[in-house]
């Protein structure tokens, strides 16, 4: 099903019943009496529900099965060594942070799929809880320095590592410690979290409006280094970005490649440096964001004063931006790390 057919309207069908009393005469006198009285109006509202949406995405959830789950939340590698990952495909959504030795990490949030396997789990970084703390839910990593477990252990979470997973993780022995740590999805939700189901994260576009912005044919995300640039294509078969790296398609160990519906760009300062031991994102705050969806982009504001609620995306005008339905891949790069964008042609 494509992208618009996913959307929902709402129609609110007003009837309006006016009843006029017919006049009817009295007697007990030569002179008729016309009794009258005023029209009277009914009126009646009902309104057509929009379906259930899933939270994290904002696609129909028809059957409500996002509405009995919380958000789960796990910390993936992202070294040459351990591509291609397992599970990226299905997550809601994914954000790319810088850590030390600027290279990246993923962290993936499940909602909507549950996949069988999600992996390799590893460890938090101070930026974690950042991210983590308007969705709440499970959070599952696989240790950490004592200041990035010590902060994770204040952000609103069920915390799950390898100590408490039991078989909800599991390592896999033909791969090197530490990149061979998984997680089962389906295990770790039952492990539990709250809030069920989570808040959203964005607003969505919802019929009969359209994204609109600039038209764009392909965009480069400049994290330091060629292992971790990242390109975005736009495919207009699939209304998706495909994600590659190296000129290489970026996928998961299923062989599907990367492709979210929308790429959310905020660009932030890391407190202590970027690429430091200990840096973290400043998510608290507002920067500049570049929102891609549709073929297109979008350039604006995120704007977050409290670390309880999401980021609000606003455009030059301070209108919300609204992303389509589907998933979404929000990067992070440091603020100065360049951006490359391709205009589509014609």
């Amino acid at each position: 099903m494509s992208v618009a057919g996913r959307r929902r309207a709402s129609w609110v069908v007003v009837a309006v019943v006016v009843a006029v009393v017919g006049a009817s005469c009295g007697g007990g006198s030569k002179k008729a009496k016309r009794a009258t009285t005023r029209p009277s109006l009914v009126t009646s509202t009902s309104t057509v529900a929009l379906p259930p949406t899933a939270p994290l995405t904002g696609l129909p959830d028809p059957n409500r099965e996002t509405r009995s789950r919380p958000a789960l939340d796990v910390k993936v590698e992202n070294t040459p060594m351990v591509r291609p990952q397992t599970g990226l495909e299905a997550a809601d959504i994914v954000w790319e942070e810088v850590v030390e030795g600027e290279i990246t990490r993923f962290l993936a949030m499940f909602q909507s799929q549950v996949p069988a396997v999600v992996g390799p789990v590893r460890s938090a970084r101070l930026t974690d809880p950042l991210i983590v703390w308007p969705v709440g839910g499970i959070f599952a990593y696989s240790g950490g320095a004592p200041y990035a477990v010590n902060a994770i252990n204040q952000a609103p979470v069920n915390v799950v590592d390898e100590s408490k997973a039991g078989p909800a993780m599991f390592r896999n022995r033909s791969q090197a410690v530490p990149h061979n740590l998984y997680g089962r999805p389906p295990q770790l939700f039952a492990l539990g979290g709250q809030p069920v189901p989570p808040p959203p994260l964005f607003q969505y576009v919802r019929a009969p409006d359209v994204f609109t912005g600039q038209s764009v044919a392909a965009f480069t995300v400049g994290f330091a280094g060629d292992d971790y640039r990242v390109t975005y294509t736009w495919s207009q078969a699939t209304g998706r970005w495909l994600r590659s790296m190296r000129g290489r398609p970026f996928t998961a160990a299923s062989g599907q490649q990367i492709a979210p519906t929308n790429v959310v760009v905020m660009f932030v300062q890391y407190a202590g440096g970027v690429g430091a031991l200990g840096a973290e994102a400043s998510l608290v705050g507002q920067g500049d964001v570049w929102v891609f969806a549709d073929g297109k982009l979008v350039k604006g504001q995120w704007v977050r004063p409290d670390r309880a609620k999401p980021a609000e995306l606003r455009d030059a005008a301070g209108h919300p931006i609204r992303l389509l339905p589907g998933s979404t891949w929000v990067e992070l790069p440091a603020v100065g790390y360049p951006m490359g964008v391709m205009a589509a042609a014609g």
